[in-house]
């Protein structure tokens, strides 16, 4: 057998075991304790309940009250709880800093792109927190390979088909260690159906790194599986806690980081906006600036110079905690706002203003957790935020979010992705960023009128 000890994802189905069954796997609930007799001493049931109980923060009274059995039922992941303790034993852990990774194996049941960007934002995640950085690789060999497998598929751990076990993940070393298995009898999704793969990856990246399970509800290492960790796009401070022991504090690379490549067929932005008539695009932590318009006759043209953000440390740290931008005309000329994690930044040429706070501030409910993209729309006096797979609209004169919202993409804006990257307007549409393609929206006729490649816009 792999000498490599995995950690396995199932996700329970309640009717499918005990309340006995559910304790013996996640708690340790010896036979001996009687669980196989009619009748037997309740001392070892009541002690196990309570634990679970106390794990799960309920009432501890040893009893199989509602609560308890409520939470009994959700789907959850197989790990025992009892190993509580932010690690498997002995800290297994990358020895580099630098992981690649490889998607082995697609899920017909989504996109390419959707699947790509679905690992990326559960990899950023984990990225965003520690010294971690991670490479995509397309061919040879990665530390963590994703893949999609039906029943047995080479690792003595074979898949039960729909329900049940969704995914299983091995710590951190050789071989397998650190891959990462999704089982292919499951729908996959980056919306509202089926079970969410950027969710279920970023959970099991975490046992791919080396973290067990947390006690606090709001970490993605929370052994239950919660849809609501779809919209989750930064951890938890226990989560952060628990890979920066591990691994340390992030590290700044600011200087050394090397220019993206323009050309290269996975390139994507991370954010765009129209400055008077010069064009700006943010990847990673560079700006690059040089397309200006003339009229709407005028070939565009890009000079591509990509060039390191010198604003200051914080203006440093936007793109590179996932940032959008859009312009607010009512304050100053040239004003672009963006929006890393659940702050703002207010930019003036590229320049850090004082100005700066939470994007609650905007209405947004306390479940937003980022905003992905924004643009503003002159003519209608709104700013339209793309989060996830909805939309919101912000009336600008109003200082007050549009009633109504927020509503999906795709219901409102045909022929657009369900995740939106980046977004600017120029010369009457709106220029739609997702993954490696451009989309040309006309807002006045709502529909889509033209596609190009993203890195189109660089001259490629």
């Amino acid at each position: 057998l792999h000498t490599v000890c995995p950690v396995l994802l199932y996700f329970y189905v309640f009717n499918s075991f005990s309340q006995q069954s559910y304790l013996s796997r996640f708690y340790n609930l010896s036979p001996s304790g009687g669980v196989r007799r009619r009748v037997r001493s309740t001392s070892a049931m009541e002690e196990k309940i309570r634990e679970m109980q106390h794990f799960f923060g309920l009432k501890e009274t040893g009893r199989l009250d509602r609560n308890t059995l409520d939470v009994m039922r959700e789907p959850r992941c197989g790990f025992p709880d009892i190993e509580n303790f932010s690690f498997y034993p002995g800290k297994p852990k990358w020895k580099n800093h630098t992981i690649t990774y490889m998607i082995a194996k697609y899920t017909p049941d989504m996109k390419r792109e959707d699947v790509e960007k679905s690992f990326s934002s559960a990899i950023k995640m984990w990225s965003d927190e520690s010294p971690l950085r991670f490479i995509k690789v397309n061919h040879g060999k990665a530390d963590i390979v994703f893949s999609f497998a039906v029943g047995t598929h080479g690792d003595f751990f074979p898949f039960d088909g729909p329900r049940g076990v969704l995914a299983h993940a091995f710590q951190p070393g050789e071989g397998m260690g650190g891959d990462v298995h999704f089982d292919e009898d499951e729908t996959w999704t980056a919306g509202k159906q089926g079970y969410s793969l950027f969710a279920v990856a970023a959970h099991e990246l975490g046992h791919s790194l080396g973290l067990t399970h947390s006690q606090d509800r709001s970490a993605i290492m929370y052994p239950n599986y919660r849809y609501q960790s779809n919209t989750q796009y930064s951890l938890s401070k226990d989560d952060a806690l628990g890979i920066q022991a591990l691994y340390g504090k992030p590290t700044r690379q600011e200087e050394t980081q090397a220019a993206p490549q323009k050309c290269d067929p996975n390139f994507s932005f991370d954010a765009a906006v129209m400055i008077s008539d010069e064009i700006v695009f943010f990847k990673n932590r560079f700006v690059m600036t040089g397309l200006d318009f003339q009229s709407e006759n005028t070939t565009l043209h890009l000079n591509y110079s990509p060039v390191q953000l010198k604003c200051c440390s914080s203006c440093k740290r936007l793109t590179e905690l996932g940032c959008a931008c859009g312009m607010s005309q009512n304050a100053v000329t040239w004003l672009c706002v963006f929006f890393p994690g659940h702050k703002y930044w207010v930019v003036q040429r590229l320049k850090m203003k004082s100005q700066a706070g939470s994007i609650y501030e905007y209405g947004f409910s306390s479940r937003v957790r980022q905003v992905d993209a924004a643009v503003h729309i002159t003519e209608y006096g709104k700013t339209v935020f793309f989060i996830g797979e909805v939309y919101y609209r912000f009336d600008e004169r109003k200082r007050i979010m549009d009633p109504g919202f927020p509503r999906l993409i795709q219901t409102d804006w045909p022929g657009i992705p369900r995740r939106v990257d980046a977004a600017f307007k120029l010369q009457g549409s709106i220029f739609i960023l997702s993954g490696t393609k451009s989309y040309q929206y006309d807002f006045r006729k709502k529909q889509v009128v033209n596609v190009i490649s993203a890195n189109s816009w660089l001259g490629c």
